[in-house]
Formats: C-alpha cells, structure tokens, sequence
C-alpha cells in the first residue's frame, strides 16, 4: 500500500480507545514560543550543524503516530516531529529534519550531520557511555500478533518460547528477547526465533502471511496499527521501564538547553498538547530528566 493511500485511511484513526487522531488536523504545526531560559543554556562552543537551524534526525519509517508521511506523500509528521519543532522554536531556531534509519543515527551524531536524534531512542546504560540524554516520554513497548492468532497473551518469557519474533535489531526490544532467551534456554525450553526486519510494510507482510508469529516494538505505533484496520492485537507489554529521550552527543553541552525547554514547555502545556494530539498523553513525562538511569532487564 502506498503511504499516501495509508495516510488518508488513517484520518481519524482511533490510536486508543478514546483517543481519536485528526491526521489532516494535525498536518497544521503547532507553535512554541522562544524560550530565553532554554536559549541562556545553548553552550557558546556549540556549533550547529546549519548556522540558525536545528538539526534533528526522525525516523525515515512510516511508524505513526511518532513518524509518517503527510497527504502530500513528502512532509513528516508525528510526534516526534512534533517535539522537534517545538525544541527548535524554544531555542530560537528554525527546524530542519532528516528522516534516517534506526542504524544511521549514531554515525550522524557523531559527524556532526545532526544535532539531535528523535528516533524513538530510550536510554541505556551504555548508551549514556557516548550521548546525552533528556528525557520526553515513557518507552512503552508491545507484543503484537495477527488478529486471528492463537497467542492471547504475553507475560514472560514462555510465552514466547519458540516463537518467531519480528525485532529491530540494535533496539531495546532485541535485549529484552534475547534476555529473555536466556531464561528460556536456562528453563531447558526452546528459545524464540529472531527476525530482523527495519520495513513496517514488510514487517505487516510477515505478519500477515505467517512468516512470523509475533512483532515487538513501540506500544503507540502497535496500538495505531490494531486501530487501523483490525488485522492485528496487542497481547502484551513489557515488563520493563525505559525513557525515550533527545539524544545528543555526550559532553557537548547541548542537553541542558533541550531538557530547559522541555521543562518549560511542560510547565505552559505546549508539551501536553502534542502529546494529546496524537493520541499519546498516557506516555508523557511530568518532567524532563537529563540522563536518568538507563533501562534495566532484571
């Protein structure tokens, strides 16, 4: 299916049960005014990656409500990008993105293509070792399987004992199953099969077709996709608490500013309208934390 096709089914998509998403609506952007606190915090050293613009990498996938592509088949939408315009305008800056790949945004932090990534990035421990945190929303993440499938629910690790799992690789999803691998095979039963698939329009194939039993990854885009058109469900969450945050490069400064304006956008309810809009209130923050501790599997 084209993504423009896709767009103009999903106008309003129920993303949860009471939460109804105005995709043409929420085509129009919403604005942040300057913020001098946040702005007050920009590292005099910092330099941008285009001189009065801030570079924000989003992800290059048709994942809503956090990226896709508006009616006009070219223009990003989502929260994601949302919250990009509303860090750039806080720090006085016009917006520039740049749709990548999940496996392409740490080599573009690091050359500078970039200032910030919003690619849906929850933080790690390790992660914190090369980049800087501020944190915008709870990382919730969902087990989803075809709508017919004999799987009703996922709670632990057997329930997924060899199963075929769609997972993003480099992803926290990937650590959790294969985490929870290790239970299996330490529990002498057989572990879950990894499929490795970055495309949502082949992920929705293997899915549908019986390539693979089960998908894990972001509970927003699992609960758009079961809203859309039926052919899915959500038969679990997992256990595990993380924090999708603004990643930056570590040590250069720019973090503070970003968790400023994202604090005082929380405190003038700029933030909470983004969030609401697309259907996502229920994984807000009350508070930007800057480099919090890092997701745990135990």
């Amino acid at each position: 299916m084209r993504y423009a096709s896709l767009t103009s089914l999903l106008l309003f998509c129920a993303v949860h049960a009471h939460a109804a998403v105005d995709l043409k609506a929420n085509e129009t952007p919403l604005n942040t005014p300057a913020d001098p606190k946040a702005i007050a915090l920009l590292p005099a050293d910092y330099r941008l990656a285009h001189a009065g613009q801030l570079t924000v990498a989003v992800s290059a996938q048709n994942s809503p409500p956090l990226s896709l592509v508006a009616s006009d088949n070219r223009t990003r939408i989502g929260s994601d990008i949302d919250i990009a315009r509303l860090l750039a305008q806080s720090l006085g800056l016009t917006l520039t993105v740049v749709p990548v790949s999940w496996e392409e945004w740490p080599l573009g932090l690091k050359s500078g293509r970039y200032d910030v990534a919003l690619v849906n990035i929850a933080v790690t421990e390790a992660r914190k070792q090369k980049y800087d945190f501020a944190t915008y929303r709870t990382d919730s993440l969902a087990f989803s399987v075809k709508h017919d499938s004999s799987i009703k629910h996922i709670t632990t690790a057997k329930d997924i004992a060899g199963q075929r799992v769609i997972v993003g690789s480099g992803t926290n999803q990937e650590r959790i199953l294969l985490d929870w691998n290790t239970q299996l095979q330490q529990q002498h039963l057989p572990p879950a099969i990894p499929i490795y698939l970055t495309d949502d329009a082949t992920t929705t194939l293997f899915l549908q077709s019986g390539r693979a039993d089960i998908t894990f990854g972001p509970q927003a885009a699992a609960a758009w996709k079961a809203a859309l058109n039926g052919r899915s469900k959500v038969v679990g969450y997992s256990p595990y608490k993380a924090w999708v945050a603004t990643t930056t490069l570590k040590g250069n400064g720019l973090v503070k500013a970003l968790n400023q304006a994202l604090n005082d956008a929380i405190a003038s309810g700029h933030y909470q309208k983004i969030l609401s809009r697309w259907g996502e209130a229920q994984e807000g923050v009350t508070s930007s934390q800057i480099n919090p501790p890092g997701i745990t599997y135990r």
